[in-house]
C-alpha cells in the first residue's frame, strides 16, 4: 500500500475540521465565514460559534498533535512500541497532581501545566524505579505503568472522595472533554506549544542516532543522557499542556504513532510529522464522533471516551503481535541461609495483630475505644475485617502463581484484565439500576474475561496474556471515562466500588468470600511441585515430564478464579498481589510452602490493617480498604527499592 503523502493528510484534516465545525453549529460555512470576521456578532448562533464550537475545533487539531508527538518521542526514546504517556502511567501522575493541587491547596497560586509536569516527573520517577531505567523497552516497564495508574488513581479516588462536595466538577474534568466556553484554553495552548515545536526539529539527528542503541550513539558522540533528559521533558510537558487544558485522553498518544509506522514512517522526523497529523486526524474523529453520540444518546459521551473506542481494539492487537523484551526482575531473591524461618512466630504475631485490628475504634465522639465492641457493632465490623483478610489472603495466592506462572516479578492479579472484567460487569449492573452491592454482576464480567484468558492461553505465550490484560484494562479506562463524566451518584458509587470498599459487606457475604479463597487455595498446595518447576524454565519442566500448555492453563485458572471471587466484592486492588510474594521471599521464604504461608499471612495482616485504618483515620469518613492496602503495599514496594539501590551503591 503507497504511504499518503503530508499533503494528502493535511486535506483530510481540513475535510475533518469541516465536517467538526457543521456538525457543532447550525451556521454554514458561509455564515461561519461571515461570523468570523465580522466585527461584533448579534445573533446568539455567531457568539456561540466564536466562543464555544470554532476554539473547541482548532484546540481538537493542537491538542491532537501534541498528544501524539508526546508519544512519538517517548516510543523512539526508549525503544518501546506500546510506550506512551499513558501506558506507562505518567498521564496518571499528571492527573492526580492537579486533583491533589486543586483540592490540598486551593489558594496556592501554583499554574496548573506545573502540577502537571510535578506529577508526570514523579510517575516517571516512580516508573524508573518500579521497571529499571534500563527496561523502559521491555514488558516491565508497561506493568509498571499499569500498577502505577492503579496506585496514582486509588490515592487521586481518596482524595475526591474525601471532598466530594467539592470535587464533582474533578470527575468531569478528568473523564476528558473537548466542549470549551470561550477562546481561553485555545490560547493558552498556543502560548505554550510554540516553545516546545520550535525544539523538535534539534532532536531529529540526535534521534536518529539512538536507533542504533545507546551503546553506538555514545560512541558516535552522542551525550545519551542529556538526550533522554531533554526529551522526556520535552514528552512530558506536551502531555501536561493537554492534560492541564481538557483532562485526560489517553489513546492518541499511542494510537498516532503506531498508525504512523504502519504507514511506513521509519525516520525519527518522519514519524514526528506523520503522528502529529494523525494525531490531529484521530483527535478530530474521536470528537465527531463524541459530538454526534451526545446528540443521540441521554448521557454526554466525553471525547475521551470516544478516543478509547477507537483506541482500544487497536491496543489489544498491537499487544497481541507487537515483539516485546520481557524484562528483568523486581526484587532479587535473598542469599541462602541456614536459618529457618519462625513461621509460627510470624503467625503469632499476625494473630495479634488482627486483634487489635478488632478491638481498636473510635467511639460517636471521635474518641480513641480499646475494648471489644458490643454485639450490635461487632456485628457490623467482623464481615468486613473478614472480608478484608481473606481478600488479602487470594491477592498474595494469586500473585505468587502468576508470578512463578509468568516468571516476572511484575505480574499480578490487577494486571490480567480480570479486575477490568468485574468492573465492566459492575457497570452494566448500574446501568440496569443495581447497587454496588450486587456483587454477582462484576463476578459475570469478571468470568466472562477469565473465560477468554482460558481460551487464549494454549495460543498465546505468558507475557502476551499480560498484555492482552493491561490492552482490556484500557479498554474498560474509555467507559469508565464515561460514566465518571456524568459526575452524579452513580460515578461516586462507582468510584466507592473502584478503589475497594468494604463498607456494606454482610456476614453472608463475607463467609462465601472466605471460603471460596480458602478452598481455592488449597488446590494451591497440590501445584506447588509445579510453580517450582516452572520458575527453573520451561524446556526444564518438560524434560521432567509437564505439560506446559495444560498446566499453565490450569494454573491460569486457579489465579484468575481468586482473582474472580476477590473482584467481584472489592474491584480492582493495585500492588497487593505483587507485593506480598516478594515480601515473602525477601523476609526469608524459599520454598514454595513456606512463600505461600508467609504471604498469606502478610496479605491478611496487610488488609486488615487497611480495614482499621478505613474506618478511623479519618473518621467519621471512611476510606475503601483496596485504596488504602494498595496505597500501603505501593509505599512498601518503593522502599524495598530504594533500599536494594541504597546496598548496591554502597
Amino acid at each position: 500500500m503507497k504511504r499518503p503523502s503530508l499533503m494528502q493528510l493535511s486535506l483530510i484534516i481540513v475535510l475533518l475540521a469541516l465536517t467538526h465545525l457543521q456538525l457543532a453549529t447550525p451556521l454554514s460555512v458561509t455564515e461561519q465565514w461571515q461570523a468570523y470576521w465580522q466585527p461584533q456578532p448579534t445573533h446568539i448562533e455567531q457568539i456561540i460559534f466564536l466562543n464555544a464550537d470554532l476554539p473547541r475545533t482548532l484546540l481538537a487539531i493542537l491538542l491532537g498533535a501534541a498528544m501524539a508527538l508526546s508519544g512519538s518521542l517517548l516510543q523512539q526514546l526508549t525503544q518501546n512500541p506500546l510506550a506512551s504517556p499513558m501506558t506507562l502511567g505518567i498521564s496518571a501522575g499528571a492527573w492526580c497532581a492537579i486533583v491533589l493541587g486543586g483540592i490540598l491547596l486551593p489558594q496556592m497560586p501554583i499554574p496548573i501545566e506545573w502540577l502537571a509536569m510535578i506529577g508526570s516527573l514523579v510517575a516517571l520517577g516512580l516508573l524508573g524505579t518500579l521497571a529499571g531505567w534500563r527496561q523502559l523497552h521491555s514488558l516491565s516497564a508497561l506493568l509498571a505503568g499499569t500498577a502505577l495508574n492503579l496506585l496514582l488513581g486509588s490515592i487521586a479516588g481518596i482524595a475526591v472522595m474525601l471532598n466530594d462536595q467539592y470535587s464533582r466538577s474533578l470527575l468531569v474534568w478528568g473523564a476528558g472533554d473537548l466542549a470549551q466556553n470561550d477562546s481561553h484554553w485555545l490560547s493558552w495552548v498556543c502560548i505554550r506549544l510554540l516553545p516546545a515545536l520550535l525544539i523538535l526539529p534539534w532532536l531529529c539527528r540526535p534521534l536518529q542516532l539512538l536507533q542504533l542503541g545507546s551503546h553506538a550513539a555514545a560512541a558516535a558522540g552522542l551525550n545519551v543522557l542529556r538526550l533522554a533528559i531533554i526529551t522526556s521533558l520535552l514528552a512530558l510537558w506536551l502531555n501536561g499542556l493537554a492534560i492541564s487544558a481538557v483532562g485526560l485522553i489517553g489513546f492518541i498518544s499511542l494510537l498516532a504513532p503506531a498508525l504512523a509506522r504502519l504507514l511506513g514512517a521509519r525516520s525519527p522526523a518522519e514519524q514526528m510529522k506523520y503522528s502529529a497529523l494523525l494525531g490531529m486526524m484521530t483527535l478530530l474523529l474521536a470528537d465527531t464522533l463524541a459530538m454526534y453520540a451526545s446528540q443521540v444518546l441521554p448521557d454526554i459521551l466525553p471525547s475521551s471516551a470516544a478516543a478509547g473506542l477507537l483506541g482500544a481494539p487497536l491496543l489489544i492487537y498491537l499487544c497481541l503481535r507487537q515483539p516485546l523484551a520481557e524484562g528483568g526482575e523486581l526484587v532479587s531473591p535473598p542469599a541462602r541461609s541456614r536459618r529457618k524461618l519462625p513461621l509460627l512466630l510470624c503467625l503469632a504475631v499476625g494473630v495479634v495483630v488482627l486483634v487489635l485490628c478488632a478491638i481498636i475504634g473510635r467511639d460517636g465522639m471521635g474518641q480513641w475505644v480499646w475494648s471489644w465492641p458490643e454485639a450490635q457493632l461487632w456485628s457490623l465490623r467482623w464481615p468486613r475485617l473478614l472480608a478484608a483478610c481473606a481478600a488479602g489472603v487470594g491477592l498474595a495466592i494469586a500473585g505468587l502463581i502468576l508470578q512463578r506462572l509468568f516468571n516476572n516479578p511484575l505480574a499480578s492479579p490487577d494486571l490480567l484484565g480480570i479486575s477490568s472484567g468485574a468492573s465492566l460487569g459492575m457497570l452494566a449492573g448500574l446501568a440496569l439500576g443495581a447497587s454496588a452491592s450486587q456483587w454477582w454482576f462484576s463476578a459475570g464480567g469478571a468470568a466472562l474475561i477469565l473465560l477468554l484468558l482460558c481460551w487464549l492461553a494454549p495460543r498465546q505465550t505468558p507475557a502476551r496474556l499480560i498484555l492482552l490484560g493491561i490492552g482490556l484494562s484500557s479498554l474498560l479506562e474509555a467507559v469508565l471515562q464515561f460514566v465518571m463524566a456524568q459526575g452524579n451518584n452513580d460515578s461516586f458509587q462507582l468510584l466507592n466500588w473502584l478503589a475497594g470498599s468494604s463498607y456494606h459487606t454482610s456476614a453472608n457475604q463475607a463467609l462465601l468470600l472466605s471460603g471460596l479463597v480458602i478452598l481455592l487455595g488449597l488446590f494451591t498446595l497440590p501445584a506447588s511441585r509445579v510453580l517450582t518447576l516452572l520458575l527453573l524454565g520451561e524446556s526444564h519442566a518438560r524434560s521432567n515430564g509437564l505439560n506446559v500448555q495444560r498446566t499453565r492453563w490450569l494454573l491460569l485458572l486457579l489465579a484468575g478464579g481468586i482473582s474472580l471471587v476477590i473482584s467481584s466484592q472489592f474491584g480492582p486492588m493495585a500492588f497487593i498481589g505483587l507485593v506480598l510474594p516478594q515480601l515473602a521471599i525477601k523476609l526469608g521464604a524459599r520454598r514454595i510452602h513456606s512463600q505461600l504461608c508467609l504471604a498469606s499471612l502478610l496479605g491478611a495482616v496487610m488488609l486488615g490493617l487497611a480495614d482499621l485504618a478505613s474506618r478511623t483515620v479519618f473518621f467519621p469518613a471512611q476510606i475503601p480498604v483496596g485504596a488504602l492496602g494498595s496505597l500501603a503495599c505501593g509505599c512498601l514496594l518503593l522502599l524495598a527499592l530504594l533500599a536494594r539501590s541504597r546496598s548496591q551503591h554502597a
